[in-house]
C-alpha cells in the first residue's frame, strides 16, 4: 500500500493539464478495435484502466502500437475474436461493462476478471439487458460479480430497453451489442447520462438517433461496423474536479485548466460550485473548455445526482461542502454505494474526518461546512481501491492542515502525476 505524506503551502497557483478524458480513451479503443483498418488515437489517457482496455482489445485480435503521432489502433479484417486469455480489467468498471456489450456479438466463450475491487462490483445491470439480447452470462452471487463467463453469438437479438436507473456504461453496452443485432436496438433513459458513445458511433459511420424527452434521452442504434477514424482526446472534466475544487478552497488559491471536454452532462459539479459561490471562469476554445478558479468563500446547498449522473465529482463536492458555511444536501446517491469503493459510507467518513457533521436519511446525506478549509481536522485516511477518494482526501489535507493518506497507489488507474501537480513548487 502507497502512503502520501500530504503538508500544506502558503501559495497555490497552478496551470493543470488533466490526462485525456477515460471515458471517451476507452470507447475510442473499442471503436476502433470494433472497425476494420487503421485508427489514430491522440491524447488517449495514460492511466491504468485505459491500459486495461488496450490490452483486451489486442488479446481480441486488435493491433495497438505506441507511435510518434498517438496511439495506432488496427481492427481485423475478419472481426474480433474469442481469445483462449482470461480478460483481466484490473480496476476498471468502465472497461468490464463496455467490454460485455462489445463481446456480445463475439462468437465464442470469454473469460472475465477484476480486482479485488472491481470484484465486488454488481454486473446484473449490464447482464439483464444482454440477456434480452439473446447473450448468456454468468458470475457469482445474486449481482452477478467478476469473475464472469460469457458465450457471445454471431447476431444479438434487437431490443427496446427501459433503462431502470442511469448509468452511461449499461447505455454503452446495450449500444455496443446492438451494432451485432437483427434490427434496431433502442435504449430509454429518464436522466440524460454522458453521450460519448453516441456522439463517437456516429463520428465512425454508425446510423443512430438520440432525441431527448423531458429530462431524458431515447437513443436508438442500426446494426453495422464503424469505420476507422483519427481521434482526438480532449482533457477529463473529472479529474479537474479535485484541482477546481482545492482552486476554490485554497487561501491562496489560483487555478487553470485547459482543453477539457465540454459535454453538459460531464459539466454538472461546475454549476454546482457556481451556486455555493465559486469563482470559476469558463471560457470555449477551439481545443476545449478552459477553467479558471479563485479562492471563494462558499456556501451550502442541495445537490441531486441528476446534476451529476455519474455521480463521480461527489467526493470533490463533500470536501467542498465541508468547507462551506451552512448545509450541503446530498439527495439520491445510492450509485455512491457500488462503486470502486462504497464511495457513500466513504465520503460520510472522509467528512467526518475533517471534523463536519454528517446526517445520513437512506441514500440522502447532509453535510454541516465549517466555513472555511483552515478550520479542517489534520486527517490520516485510508483509501485502498478507489482514487476519487484518494484524490477527494489528499486536497482536503493540502487545504487544510495536511495529513496521511494511505492507500494511493489507485490514483494511477486514472490520473498519474496528480500528486507530483498537487504539491509541486506553485
Amino acid at each position: 500500500m502507497t502512503t502520501h505524506v500530504i503538508t500544506t503551502t502558503e501559495s497555490f497557483s497552478r496551470v493543470v493539464a488533466t490526462p485525456g478524458d477515460k471515458s471517451i480513451s476507452h470507447r475510442a479503443l473499442f471503436i476502433s478495435a470494433l472497425a476494420a483498418g487503421t485508427s489514430t488515437i491522440r491524447g488517449l489517457s495514460n492511466g491504468e484502466d485505459v491500459a486495461r482496455t488496450a490490452t483486451i482489445m489486442s488479446q481480441l485480435g486488435a493491433t495497438v502500437k505506441v507511435g510518434r503521432d498517438g496511439v495506432m489502433v488496427t481492427g481485423p479484417v475478419e472481426g474480433l475474436r474469442a481469445s483462449t486469455e482470461t480478460l483481466f480489467c484490473g480496476n476498471s468498471g468502465t472497461t468490464i461493462r463496455l467490454l460485455l456489450g462489445i463481446l456480445s456479438g463475439v462468437e465464442g466463450e470469454h473469460h472475465i476478471e477484476g480486482d479485488s475491487s472491481l470484484s465486488r462490483r454488481p454486473m446484473d445491470r449490464v447482464v439483464i439487458p444482454l440477456a434480452l439480447m439473446g447473450v448468456a452470462i454468468s458470475g457469482a452471487g445474486e449481482t452477478l460479480t467478476p469473475p464472469l463467463v460469457m458465450n457471445g453469438r454471431k447476431i444479438t437479438k434487437a431490443v427496446t430497453y427501459e433503462m431502470p436507473r442511469a448509468s452511461a456504461q449499461v447505455k454503452s453496452a446495450i449500444l455496443f451489442a446492438g451494432l451485432y443485432g437483427d434490427g434496431d436496438t433502442t435504449v430509454h433513459e429518464d436522466v440524460r447520462t454522458r453521450s460519448n458513445t453516441e456522439e463517437m458511433l456516429e463520428y465512425a459511420g454508425i446510423s443512430l438517433t438520440s432525441i431527448k424527452r423531458g429530462n431524458g434521452r431515447t437513443v436508438s442504434v442500426k446494426p453495422g461496423r464503424p469505420q476507422a477514424r483519427q481521434w482526438n482526446i480532449p482533457g477529463d472534466p473529472s479529474q479537474a474536479a479535485f484541482f477546481v475544487v482545492a482552486g476554490l478552497l485554497h487561501p491562496c488559491g489560483d487555478v487553470q485548466v485547459a482543453d477539457l471536454y465540454d459535454g453538459s452532462e460531464r459539466l454538472g459539479y461546475l454549476s454546482v460550485l457556481s451556486r455555493m459561490g465559486g469563482s470559476i471562469g469558463r471560457m470555449q476554445t477551439d481545443t476545449g473548455l478552459r477553467l479558471h478558479v479563485q479562492h471563494s468563500d462558499l456556501r451550502g446547498t442541495t445537490i441531486h445526482s441528476t446534476e451529476i449522473p455519474s455521480v463521480d465529482e461527489v467526493p470533490a463536492l463533500v470536501v467542498a461542502a465541508c468547507a462551506a458555511v451552512g448545509e450541503s444536501r446530498f439527495v439520491e446517491m445510492s450509485e455512491l454505494r457500488i462503486k470502486e469503493s462504497d464511495r457513500f459510507a466513504e465520503s460520510v467518513r472522509l467528512a467526518e474526518a475533517l471534523g463536519s457533521k454528517v446526517v445520513v436519511e437512506g441514500d440522502d446525506f447532509t453535510v454541516t461546512g465549517l466555513g472555511s478549509a483552515s478550520n479542517f481536522r489534520e486527517i490520516e485516511f485510508d483509501a485502498p481501491d478507489d482514487h476519487r477518494m484518494a484524490m477527494a482526501s489528499a486536497i482536503a489535507a493540502f487545504c487544510g492542515r495536511g495529513g496521511v493518506i494511505h492507500g494511493t497507489e489507485s490514483v494511477e488507474t486514472s490520473f498519474p502525476g496528480f500528486f507530483n501537480i498537487l504539491m509541486g513548487p506553485s
